[in-house]
């Protein structure tokens, strides 16, 4: 993808934008995060307090212990009461006394923004911690979070459900592929979705040198903005720095000798360049980046005005996804990827589904939930969608055999049986017979 531009947004727009939404949703452009933080945080100015997550804080208690700490030093006696749950550790009365401590900070507009959510798990303590958190939130307090993980619970049903805005994610359309330019740069198209190639200038790399240069290549592409440290933690983990750098370099150099190559003359096209600690896209070459439609199209759906507008937009991301992710390699960071794409892929499908189904469309909202089973086979309210149409459309039999499968599919992946709302379906469904 090419260089995008930033979010313009003053304070004033955010606060008409998100008014009446107890949380906010930041999501940085990959490529260009830390800019569009400064801009955002430069262009706030009373009411903000902001928190970062350092990288050893990855519990919901760790973090907010460590807000509280930061914060108690220079807001005078900042929570009393989040430092009284937190020798109980019940996420439930953390949520509750993060927002009276926020509430009694100032009567005036207050936005607490946590930076780097994305090293907090969304696990069950923090789905408990944020319902319990928003619904005690006094009405001149919000939530905002940066994070690029908008399509994880609790994120995704939030938003859905009109509790939380997106900031963002607005719509820069890449164009420039085509684009005749005063001084053309070499147009590289990378396809990650399947087992991905390159192409620059209309020819694919068939030649890689070896498996460590094009593992590197797919990883500088679906990481536009990383350190060197977390580069050596995935490649080279066992190695010193020393030995660690001179692998890197001499790998960095043979993926910019396979660009360069395709596009021919005496220039060096570098995929990437080192500025401010961080490894980012080389604005010498134009991207395209199929991931990156993928999910710009998962994203833009989620904050849809209307049902044909979200459905145009599902449709696109369907299309996008050929196959999993770079399917023939097996790292931790691709086998992490593709099962994020697949669930995001599943959730595509699902959306899709409730939309015909809002519309009783039911053959094809049939259709798109049993695709969407054979990603996420253990989304047990899934089965149960499935059963109900079944029902619906007097296909006893198939609503039976769905149960069926349900059963089989929780005792072999969790050792569980059904729910009891998915067993009474079943029981009016025997009903049925």
């Amino acid at each position: 993808m090419v260089s995008q531009e930033i979010t313009k947004m003053s304070f004033e727009t955010f606060q008409e934008r998100s008014a009446g939404k107890k949380v906010v949703l930041l999501y940085p452009w990959t490529n260009y995060r830390n800019l569009f933080l400064t801009h955002f945080l430069t262009n706030t100015h009373t009411g903000l307090l902001y928190y970062r997550i350092a990288e050893e804080q990855s519990t919901l208690s760790g973090w907010l212990n460590a807000l509280v700490t930061e914060f108690d030093q220079v807001l005078d006696n900042f929570g009393a009461n989040l430092k009284k749950a937190l020798t109980s550790n019940k996420p439930e009365a953390l949520g509750e006394a993060l927002a009276a401590d926020l509430g009694a900070y100032s009567s005036e507009r207050v936005v607490l923004f946590i930076d780097e959510f994305d090293r907090a798990p969304l696990n069950g303590d923090f789905r408990k911690f944020i319902k319990a958190a928003v619904a005690s939130l006094p009405d001149h307090v919000q939530l905002a979070f940066s994070s690029r993980l908008l399509t994880y619970q609790p994120w995704y049903d939030m938003v859905a459900q009109g509790e939380a805005l997106v900031l963002g994610t607005e719509y820069r359309k890449d164009d420039v592929m085509f684009t005749v330019e005063p001084s053309p740069r070499p147009q590289l198209e990378v396809y990650s979705l399947g087992r991905g190639y390159a192409i620059v200038n209309g020819q694919q790399i068939t030649n890689w040198d070896g498996a460590l240069p094009r593992n590197l290549f797919f990883y500088f592409m679906d990481h536009a903005l990383v350190t060197r440290d977390e580069i050596f933690a995935t490649f080279w983990p066992d190695l010193s720095i020393k030995e660690a750098t001179n692998v890197f370099h001499v790998t960095k150099r043979k993926i910019s000798e396979r660009i360069s190559m395709k596009v021919g003359g005496s220039k060096n096209y570098e995929l990437t360049h080192y500025s401010a600690g961080f490894y980012m896209p080389s604005e010498k070459i134009v991207r395209h980046y199929d991931v990156t439609d993928f999910q710009d199209a998962i994203e833009r759906s989620m904050i849809a005005t209307d049902d044909r507008k979200e459905e145009e937009l599902l449709a696109q991301a369907i299309e996008l996804y050929k196959a999993p992710f770079l399917q023939t390699v097996s790292m931790q960071w691709t086998d992490e990827r593709r099962d994020h794409l697949r669930q995001l892929y599943a959730q595509a499908l699902i959306s899709t589904a409730r939309i015909n189904k809002r519309r009783e469309n039911f053959h094809h909202a049939l259709g798109f939930f049993v695709r969407a089973l054979k990603e996420t086979p253990e989304r047990e309210d899934i089965h149960r969608e499935v059963m109900s149409i079944y029902l619906k459309l007097d296909m006893v039999g198939d609503a039976l055999m769905q149960y069926r499968t349900l059963e089989k599919v929780l005792s072999d992946t969790l050792g569980i049986g059904p729910s009891r709302e998915s067993r009474e379906l079943h029981a009016l469904i025997e009903t049925k017979r």
